[in-house]
């Protein structure tokens, strides 16, 4: 799942060598922290949310796949 976001983000984004993933295991959820530079966090979270949104539910649909529940949080 984290080669997924990352690779959504790198397409968004000014500076892709700043993109990393990190991915927290928890009991019964994964925990995916995005991490961008600060000049390219409005490409990654888009007017009111939607490309966050977008790339969640994109997430959301693969791990479905995998019986798992996947949240994404982006952090600075």
């Amino acid at each position: 799942m984290g080669e997924l976001v990352e690779f959504i983000a790198k397409a968004l984004v000014d500076y892709p060598e700043q993109v990393s993933v990190n991915e927290v295991e928890g009991s019964q959820s994964v925990i995916l922290e995005l991490k961008v530079a600060q000049e390219d966090m409005g490409k990654v979270i888009g007017k009111q949310g939607r490309i966050a949104k977008a790339i969640r539910t994109v997430v959301k649909a693969a791990a479905i796949k995998d019986n798992r529940r996947v949240v994404v949080e982006i952090i600075q």
